[in-house]
């Protein structure tokens, strides 16, 4: 959590070494004050922690799911109905509606590069962040695809590899993430930002050399969506086989 300052989350006691006050302020403890002696420690002994430090922690708790990085991540799931409605309006190819469309997909986009950025620098990350994030992205990018294609402007086997891949290698993460995790590449980040761009110029009504390049934008996500696919597939069984290496050391050092 952040935003609220280790003053507030401890009171002074936090300065005193009040129980449980570090932990609250999510701040270390100050190596560099002085230790108490002994009538200091046992006068503290009997202290019961500050009143103020435990409201301070609950409203923090309560507050934690309504963090601004969640509420991003909440307007991308609100979003995908209302794109989808943009995007099928008056029979999908009138560009005013497609244009809007292009809008609410757009905010989409740039609300998925906050949403985690904040909850990184912040500290706001949160269970329901965890779960409703991936959710989220691959909802607007799947509902975009999946128009499209319906639309007859993309072909579906495009579509098909795009969120095949997606989503096996979400799944691929949960089932390797009890021997790590397997962070995000350069190459993969690459790949969401060239998807988002090609995806968002097949949504607009484009004509002439614009329509020519968002064939070869798209041939590029294509590309980079396979081989960064393949290569996080690489990690996973790299992964996979350090996890068990190191269990069955240890299970040997155990027993011995």
């Amino acid at each position: 959590m952040t935003g609220v300052p280790a003053s507030a989350a401890g009171g002074s006691s936090g300065a005193h070494g009040a129980p449980g006050s570090a932990a609250t302020s999510g701040a270390a403890p100050d190596s560099g004050s002085r230790d108490p002696g002994p009538r200091d420690s046992g006068a503290r002994d009997g202290e019961r922690p500050a009143r103020g430090g435990k409201i301070a922690a609950a409203a923090v708790n309560q507050a934690s799911l309504w963090n601004v990085a969640n509420l991003l991540t909440m307007l991308r799931l609100v979003l995908v109905p209302g794109f989808v409605a943009l995007m099928l309006a008056d029979g999908g190819y009138d560009p005013a509606w497609r244009s809007l469309a292009w809008a609410a997909f757009a905010i989409a986009m740039i609300t998925d590069l906050f949403d985690g950025h904040l909850a990184r620098t912040y500290n706001l990350v949160t269970d329901f962040g965890k779960i409703a994030d991936p959710i989220a992205d691959k909802a607007i990018m799947g509902a975009a695809l999946i128009c499209l294609s319906g639309l007859g402007d993309l072909p579906w086997w495009v579509t098909i590899v795009i969120l095949a891949r997606e989503l096996g290698i979400t799944l691929m993460r949960f089932v390797v993430i009890r021997y790590g995790v397997i962070p995000a590449s350069r190459g993969g980040k690459l790949k969401t930002l060239t998807q988002g761009v090609a995806v968002g110029m097949y949504v607009l009504a484009l004509t002439g050399w614009l329509a020519t390049l968002r064939f070869w934008v798209m041939a590029a996500a294509v590309v980079l969506t396979v081989v960064t696919g393949l290569d996080y597939v690489r990690q996973a069984i790299v992964l996979r086989r350090h996890g068990i290496a190191e269990r069955a050391a240890a299970s040997e050092e155990t027993e011995e």
